[in-house]
């Protein structure tokens, strides 16, 4: 694909130059081209090198086979995607709800993808605002759950300190604007709000295993590539503080049965699954080890 390339002279986060370059991730979901991945040794967070610009990403999600878009249920790991996601989106409400002390209230979900998540805080009593870059996904989300999802530049219109939570759902790892973001989460959240953020984690042991056929490098998709030091270090830099950190125990299974795809061509679901328990088991003794985590963040 021909795109406008953006190319990182330093490093996105904390503008440090010492960058280098580490691996490189081939696009297994929709364009086959491979993409470098960089490493900050000040920050210790990476990022995909030379990536379409906002106004050209958008082919590099056009394919059924990205889910969070599509809502397809076809193939044995779209089916276990949908079967952990109704699993978790209960867990998630029960989740929002403790960490904010709040029964009900305001909440902006950003990249909320087809809604589902969006719709369950919303038949929970929440307030719900949600924001979503893909024409495609709204349209979705509002045949499937009747919900008006709103474009993602609305992030830069809403009113001040509107939200009791703002949640970013494997969202953060997207955003072309991540300092704007930043400043927009600060401005949005009420004074004693919550920004809970999940992403993937290359420190543990399932991207050990995997490597570049590490299924959550995700390229070009995700610009961004968080350890927990790094992410920590970029929120402080941010006027944030990591008050929580809680695992994502399923990821490392999903993501090690497309890592297994991706390395071998074939599914080997036993494969999969022994990996993504040994990357668990490890996590078990340090959570920041998790396949992914949620970051739950306050002001400071």
């Amino acid at each position: 694909m021909s795109a406008s390339l953006v190319y990182y002279q330093d490093c996105p986060f904390c503008h440090s130059q010492d960058i280098h370059p580490l691996l490189v991730a081939k696009d297994h979901t929709v364009s086959k081209e491979n993409f470098e991945i960089w490493h900050c040794g000040h920050c210790t967070n990476r990022f995909t090198q030379s990536i379409p610009d906002l106004h050209h990403i958008a082919p590099y999600y056009r394919a059924e086979a990205y889910v969070s878009h599509t809502d397809t249920n076809k193939g044995l790991i779209n089916q276990l995607y949908h079967w952990i996601r109704s699993y978790t989106l209960g867990n998630k409400r029960k989740l929002i709800k403790r960490v904010s002390g709040l029964q009900e209230g305001s909440l902006l979900d950003i990249g909320a993808g087809t809604g589902a998540f969006a719709h369950t805080m919303s038949a929970a009593g929440w307030k719900v605002t949600a924001l979503e870059p893909d024409a495609v996904a709204r349209e979705n989300a509002a045949n499937k759950y009747g919900l008006q999802l709103r474009s993602a530049e609305e992030i830069y219109s809403l009113p001040e300190a509107s939200f009791d939570v703002i949640t970013l759902w494997h969202v953060l790892e997207h955003v072309h604007d991540l300092h704007g973001y930043f400043e927009q989460f600060r401005k949005l959240l009420k004074p004693q709000g919550k920004l809970v953020i999940a992403v993937p984690n290359y420190t543990s042991k399932d991207a050990a295993i995997y490597g570049q056929y590490w299924a959550a490098w995700d390229v070009p998709r995700h610009l961004y590539h968080f350890s927990p030091a790094g992410l920590q270090q970029l929120a402080h830099l941010k006027g944030f503080d990591i008050q929580q950190l809680h695992p994502m125990w399923f990821d490392a299974f999903y993501v090690s049965m497309l890592s297994e795809q991706y390395k071998t061509g074939q599914s080997h679901l036993l494969a999969a699954f022994w990996n993504g328990l040994r990357s668990n088991i490890r996590a078990l003794g340090d959570p920041r080890k998790c396949s992914s985590l949620i970051y739950i963040l306050n002001r400071n």
